[in-house]
């Protein structure tokens, strides 16, 4: 049923690639709509969307809109039964939402009604939710705002980071997608309306939401560590300057309750232990302004300062 299914596939980051691989194996994708290159670095060299490397791979034909609002009749010539959307990245107008015969499909990473919006994933581990998953859901004009079809469940575990979340959630969309496209094509498929009432969003990450707290709790500063851990990055100033935070974990002790939050009260080749409001953040990998990553180890090698009794995040003049 599915092999001669016409697909149009839009998505861009490196998220909705098992998605379009799983599309490319099960389907008929006769077209892939991504967001336009980028000029990346000093060089200003070209840099594909992740989606345009895989559809370039398979000889299908890609386009790339700067604005779909106004160009969108390439998509519409393709005359795809259905569209899957995954991050793609741009509203989707209700032109192109009302072609397709079997609709426009949009793979989210959340349960939705939580957490509509571009960063779903980082928000479920910044807010300190204990589960997430993948939703199949009808697209409308609407962000994230549509009919579901199916969802899937997994927990978030206290090790998690932004990165292995977004992984297992890749690919659980890609199995999840494949299993429910039987009853979409056949009309079989469930059409639930989102509860209004149980709404949260997980709207894109501002810079001032990366720099850390020190006056909230180990769990707010973990999870905010983890939830933008590798990307975009959380931060905190040490004396004036941005340290990027790649590795941490929370350490219960309130030997130092007398001390500063925001205050370093120890520094080890284990980690550098930051005071917060209830105990104590070791802070193991992080990554300085103009230098690669490394462990705190490896940064106490090539720094002598004493670091002990600095309070992070104090601005210098």
């Amino acid at each position: 049923m599915l092999k001669d299914l016409k697909v149009v596939f839009m998505g861009t980051p490196e998220f909705s690639v098992p998605i379009l691989a799983s599309l490319i194996e099960n389907t008929k994708v006769v077209g892939v709509v991504t967001q336009p290159d980028k000029m990346v670095g000093r060089g200003k060299k070209v840099k594909y969307p992740k989606i345009k490397e895989v559809a370039l791979f398979h000889n299908i034909l890609v386009l790339q809109p700067n604005n779909i609002k106004n160009e969108y009749q390439e998509i519409l010539n393709f005359e795809p039964d259905i569209i899957i959307t995954c991050a793609y990245g741009q509203i989707i107008p209700k032109v192109i939402l009302d072609y397709p015969r079997y609709g426009c499909i949009n793979v989210h990473a959340s349960l939705l009604p939580k957490l509509r919006g571009g960063a779903p994933i980082h928000h479920a581990i910044i807010d300190g939710y204990q589960e997430t998953g993948i939703t199949i859901m009808y697209m409308d004009v609407g962000m994230d705002s549509g009919d579901i079809i199916a969802y899937q469940k997994i927990p978030i575990e206290l090790s998690d980071t932004y990165q292995t979340l977004h992984d297992k959630l890749s690919l659980l969309g890609s199995s999840l997608l494949i299993e429910t496209l039987p009853s979409i094509v056949s009309g079989e498929n469930q059409r639930i309306k989102q509860n209004q009432d149980e709404v949260t969003y997980g709207y894109n990450i501002k810079r001032e939401e990366e720099k850390l707290d020190f006056n909230s709790s180990m769990l707010v500063v973990y999870n905010k560590i983890r939830g933008l851990n590798p990307d975009p990055g959380s931060y905190f100033l040490l004396n004036g300057k941005t340290v990027k935070v790649y590795g941490a974990s929370m350490i219960d002790d309130d030997t130092y309750q007398e001390k500063q939050n925001g205050e370093i009260v120890n520094v080890s080749k284990e980690g550098i232990y930051v005071k917060v409001s209830d105990g104590l953040i070791r802070i193991t990998e992080i990554k300085m302004e103009g230098k690669k990553q490394m462990t705190v180890a490896s940064f106490l090698n090539g720094n002598k300062e004493n670091l002990v009794g600095v309070i992070l995040n104090e601005e210098k003049i």
